[in-house]
C-alpha cells in the first residue's frame, strides 16, 4: 500500500489511486468519507489506515449519498474534507454538489471514471466529461475540474484541488480514469506547495465569541437569488481569468492540432511526434483545467491552423467544447473509442492520414 513520502525529492513507484490518497494526506485532508467502487477503491483502502494512524477522521459511509453529504457537513466547519468515487456512483452525488456550490463549500471530489452509461463496466473511460464539466445537479453552477495525465500529475493536481477548493470556496473535482488510477509510475511527493487559506470569516465553529452564522442555499426572493447568481458567476470569471491551465507543444507552425485530456494524451503526444516524422505539421494541446476550459487559447490557435482533431475515450464530449471555442473558424474532427484502453499512437496516426 505504501507510505506517505513528505518533504523529500525521492521518487517512489506507486499506483495512481495511492498517489492521490498520499497527496491528499500531505495536503492536510482532515476528513475522508467514502464508499468503495472499482476502479478507485484503493483510495479508500489507503485512507482507512492512514487517516486513523494520523488521528484524522475516516468514515466508510453506508452509501455514496451519505459520503458526499458528510463531506458537506465537514466542509461547513472549514475542514479539508474529501470523498472519492466513480461514474455511476458520482451520479448519485449530483444533488449534493449543486448544494455545495450554492453553499460555497470547499468540497474535494476525486472521480475515477469507468465505462457507462448506467452500471457499465470497470474498464477505463472518459465518459464523465459531461458529468463533471456540465453537472447533473439543478441550477446554474460550475465545478472546478482538474484532469491529470500522469501519476505525478495525480499528486500535483490533488494538491491543487485542495488549494483551489478553499481559495474559491467551490467544489473541485479531480477527474482521472480507471487506467490512470491503476497505472504505476515513479512520483515525487514533496511538501504541500500552497499557502494556508484563512476561513475564519465564514466557517461554522460554534459561534465562540462572535455572532452566529448560517450557511444556506435558499434565497426566498427572486431578486436575492439573481444577486447571488451574479456573485457566483463573478467568482467563476475570476477562476477563468486566474486558474485556466493547459499544455501545448509544437503549435507555432502546426497545420493540425491534436486535442486530448487525461491519460489519453500520452498516446496522442506520441502520435504527434510520429506525424512530425512523416512530414505532417502536427501540434498538441491538452486542457489541464476542464473547467475553466481554455477556450480563449483555442480560439487564438484556430486563426492559424487548418484543423483541430480531438481524441477521446468516449463517444465525443470534449469535442463540443473545442467546437464552441473555435466557433467555426476551422474544422474540428473526432477520433474516439467508446471505452477501454485509448487508441494507440499508430492507430491515431493512421486515422489522421485518412482524414
Amino acid at each position: 500500500m505504501g507510505t506517505v513520502c513528505c518533504g523529500t525529492n525521492k521518487k517512489v513507484l506507486t499506483k495512481g489511486n495511492y498517489a492521490i490518497a498520499n497527496a491528499s494526506v500531505i495536503a492536510g485532508c482532515d476528513c475522508y468519507f467514502g464508499y468503495p467502487i472499482t476502479p478507485q477503491s484503493e483510495i479508500g483502502e489507503f485512507m482507512s489506515g492512514k487517516m486513523q494512524e494520523l488521528k484524522r477522521a475516516y468514515v466508510s459511509a453506508e452509501s455514496e449519498l451519505a459520503a458526499i453529504n458528510m463531506v458537506l457537513g465537514a466542509c461547513s466547519t472549514g475542514a479539508k474534507a474529501m470523498t472519492s468515487s466513480s461514474s455511476c456512483a458520482v451520479a448519485l452525488m449530483q444533488e449534493a454538489l449543486s448544494y455545495a456550490t450554492a453553499d460555497e463549500l470547499p468540497v474535494v471530489l476525486v472521480s475515477v471514471m469507468r465505462g457507462g452509461p448506467g452500471l457499465g463496466n470497470i474498464y477505463p473511460s472518459q465518459g464523465d466529461y459531461f458529468q463533471s464539466t456540465k453537472g447533473g445537479g439543478n441550477g446554474d453552477y460550475k465545478l472546478i475540474v482538474l484532469a491529470p495525465s500522469t501519476v505525478q500529475e495525480c499528486v500535483d493536481l490533488t494538491y491543487k484541488a485542495f488549494y483551489l477548493a478553499h481559495k474559491y470556496k467551490n467544489p473541485t473535482v479531480l477527474l482521472a480514469d480507471g487506467l490512470l488510477g491503476q497505472m504505476m509510475e515513479p512520483v515525487e511527493f514533496g511538501e504541500y506547495p500552497y499557502p494556508k487559506i484563512d476561513n475564519s470569516d465564514w466557517a461554522l465553529t460554534g459561534a465562540k465569541g462572535r455572532d452566529g452564522r448560517v450557511i444556506r442555499s435558499y434565497a426566498p426572493l427572486a431578486d436575492n437569488q439573481c444577486k447571488f447568481l451574479d456573485k457566483l458567476y463573478a467568482k467563476y470569471k475570476a477562476i477563468e481569468d486566474n486558474e485556466t491551465e493547459w499544455e501545448e507543444i509544437n503549435t507555432e507552425d502546426a497545420d493540425i492540432i491534436l486535442v486530448s485530456f487525461g491519460s489519453t494524451s500520452r498516446n496522442v503526444k506520441t502520435a504527434m511526434k510520429k506525424l512530425r516524422e512523416k512530414g505532417i505539421k502536427a501540434g498538441f494541446f491538452r486542457p489541464i483545467t476542464l473547467f475553466p476550459f481554455p477556450s480563449k487559447r483555442l480560439a487564438e490557435l484556430s486563426e492559424k491552423v487548418k484543423k483541430f482533431i480531438t481524441v477521446e475515450v468516449n463517444m465525443g464530449q470534449m469535442v463540443n467544447d473545442v467546437r464552441l471555442a473555435v466557433n467555426g473558424t476551422c474544422p474540428v474532427e473526432l477520433i474516439n473509442k467508446g471505452v477501454g484502453a485509448p487508441p494507440s499512437a499508430d492507430e491515431i496516426v493512421s486515422r489522421i492520414e485518412v482524414l
